[in-house]
């Protein structure tokens, strides 16, 4: 019950960035719904989901790609706030932040879809991609194995070092693809884009979780 009716404002900075990063992943979810109705002519299982920054609504896209920057910023800010300033910490935040960065520079530079001639802005586009993808991919699994050492997130690391290993192999699969037309492309790209976004909700929500327990009393402390 406190957790729930503690006002926003008279939370730690720490559990304001978890919330952040939270809400965040649910808006993006909701907006790449709500395109998935709007641009029906996007396929789902064969284009990528930057084919919605190109035509009809594409300012809905863009959208997404400077949240996406936003609330893994504040995943980083949040992680940063709640744990010791380790090496391997600092690294795995490092790359998570890389692709928060890479996902806001997206948003000006409308891809090529599967098909189309290939242009400058979209070529910049996939380069920035890979590299963003390629980051998350790293800070995620450096930073679940880093998680061991943190209290609050210990028991979570399992569950994110699954997320983490599914979220490579979508990764290589959807490498493998090319984005040819007509290859399983949009929907490899879709689960990636999923699995990284769910391990950002689970740590927002753990440490989220962990700001807004209240104290023990002195007590009972071990």
């Amino acid at each position: 019950m406190t957790a729930v009716s503690t006002p926003i404002e008279s939370r730690s900075p720490t559990a304001r960035l978890a919330l952040s990063a939270v809400a965040g992943v649910l808006l993006y979810v909701f907006i790449d719904i709500l395109l998935a109705f709007l641009r029906p002519d996007v396929n789902l299982i064969h284009n990528a989901e930057s084919d919605y920054g190109v035509g009809a609504y594409s300012w809905l896209m863009d959208i997404n790609f400077l949240l996406r920057c936003g609330l893994s910023l504040a995943a980083a800010g949040a992680i940063l706030s709640q744990t010791s300033s380790g090496g391997r910490l600092r690294l795995g935040t490092g790359f998570l932040v890389a692709w928060g960065l890479g996902s806001g520079i997206l948003a000006f530079f409308p891809d090529n879809p599967s098909g189309t001639p290939v242009t400058t802005s979209g070529a910049v586009h996939l380069a920035v991609a890979f590299l963003a993808f390629t980051s998350v991919v790293i800070g995620t699994i450096v930073l679940s194995v880093k998680f061991r050492l943190v209290p609050q997130l210990r028991q979570v690391v399992p569950l994110l070092l699954a997320i983490s290993i599914a979220a490579v192999v979508a990764l290589l699969l959807l490498g493998h693809t090319d984005f040819r037309p007509g290859t399983l492309a949009g929907l490899y790209e879709r689960i990636f884009l999923g699995l990284e976004l769910f391990w950002i909700l689970v740590v927002g929500t753990r440490i989220f979780s962990s700001e807004s327990r209240p104290p023990r009393p002195a007590d009972q402390r071990p």
